[in-house]
């Protein structure tokens, strides 16, 4: 496998798209990953409206995103797992489990089964970092080296996509017929993604047998992610921007009121910024070639401050132009830890460094989500979203300062392809 760079200018025809389009592990994977991710973003979507629906309370349909967030915490551990045995086999094992957990949801029919649904989004959310993980690792021996960057843009565009399709079809189905409707339509796209999983061509050899307990194997990889020179600041980065983005996140509605507009208007502003996401997540591999995962991200961030602190100008034209420019930096952070993460880290260690990357990354959202709602009250959202955009904006100074990231990684073979320790 090789993971030098490719002709730029092959780039610019599409060349690298097109090789990847045409790999048949590559494109297996990436329709697990929509189909898989489809089903989830209904659910995401409709658990909440199930629970309002059989009891009124807004609190309680609050614990849904709780349930499922939760279990992100516990991360590192959750992705030993994934370096303890081969991860095509584990994929599909941890699919038909959230199948079979997501058919258990047909009983759910009153405010008595609540406790079901709690216990299979808790459970859910638990194998989700599991899967992801074990899918970030395969991806990364199935995927040529000089395409990551190209496969986890393309992952973010079909992302964006099912954001914006997937939570519609949910909330049809459940109109049509209720949360076990949606249920059992999440449960048919896992399956299918079993089916897709099945359909890779890659060998894997099994593990290692470790010689070190689960929690000196996690100790492990979070060294090894906090001690990379070149992976250290890029999660670092991520964490701090997810934590901007929960803090202007929650103060939307406080924007579009400013605006005069309905709530509603909420939705064309996210369609907005998901159409950024797409356009990012396409451009993703050839901009990380030419500038690096450092200078990429911080480029995405500094983007990003800016679109969020001229957010607070209370214009339409702005808001939209805004939210489409906040769209195309919030991932580009996301793509290149991903990808720095999926080529610096030897194989036998990658399940977890992923879990541990994505805990670091994503658990500031949630206390920033928390800090925007206590703010948007006593301080408007103005003043926080400006303090918010040049925050990001000192971060991506910072980051694109930091040593060893000033340029593209060198040709040559990777730490993952040097040390597989007998995983291939």
């Amino acid at each position: 496998m090789t993971t030098g760079r490719t002709d730029p200018a092959a780039d610019g025809r599409g060349g690298a798209a097109a090789r990847l389009l045409r790999d048949r592990n590559a494109g297996l994977c990436l329709a697990g990953v929509v189909v898989s991710g489809f089903g989830t973003s209904a659910l995401w979507l409709a658990s909440g409206v199930w629970v309002k629906d059989l009891t009124g309370s807004d609190e309680l349909a609050a614990l849904c995103m709780l349930a499922l967030w939760a279990p992100v915490l516990a991360g590192p551990l959750l992705g030993t797992l994934a370096d303890r045995f081969r991860r095509k086999p584990l994929l599909i094992a941890a699919s038909l489990l959230i199948a079979g957990l997501l058919l258990t949801l047909l009983r759910v029919d009153s405010p008595h089964g609540l406790w079901l649904l709690y216990a299979v989004l808790f459970v859910y959310g638990a194998a989700g970092v599991v899967h992801d993980a074990a899918e970030s690792a395969l991806v990364a021996t199935a995927v040529d080296g000089s395409l990551l960057g190209d496969f986890n843009g393309l992952r973010t565009t079909a992302g964006e996509g099912m954001k914006l399709l997937a939570p519609l079809a949910g909330a049809g189905l459940y109109a049509a017929y209720g949360g076990p409707g949606v249920a059992l339509l999440d449960a048919a796209t896992f399956l299918l993604a079993v089916v897709l999983y099945a359909l890779l061509r890659v060998r894997e050899e099994r593990p290692v047998r470790p010689s070190a307990g689960t929690w000196r194997q996690t100790v492990d990889g979070a060294r090894h992610l906090w001690s990379h020179p070149g992976l250290r600041p890029l999660v670092t980065a991520g964490g701090a921007t997810m934590l901007c983005a929960g803090l202007s996140g929650a103060l939307v509605y406080a924007v579009v009121e400013d605006l005069g507009r309905s709530p509603a208007y909420a939705g064309v502003l996210y369609a907005v910024q998901g159409a950024g996401s797409v356009v990012l997540g396409l451009s993703a591999g050839p901009l990380l070639r030419r500038f690096g995962e450092r200078r990429f991200a911080a480029c995405g961030i500094a983007l990003l401050g800016a679109a969020v602190a001229l957010r607070a100008v209370p214009d339409d034209a702005s808001a939209l132009a805004c939210s489409l420019a906040i769209g195309a930096g919030l991932p580009a952070v996301l793509v290149a830890a991903l990808t720095a993460v999926q080529r610096e880290t030897p194989g036998p260690l990658l399940g977890r460094v992923t879990a541990t990357a994505q805990t670091l990354v994503f658990t500031p959202n949630v206390l920033g989500l928390a800090g925007g709602a206590a703010l948007v009250g006593p301080a408007g959202h103005r003043v926080p979203r400006v303090v918010s955009g040049l925050a990001r904006v000192g971060v991506a100074v910072a980051l694109s300062r930091s040593r060893a990231g000033a340029g593209p990684a060198a040709p040559g073979p990777s730490p993952r392809a040097r040390g597989t320790e007998g995983q291939r």
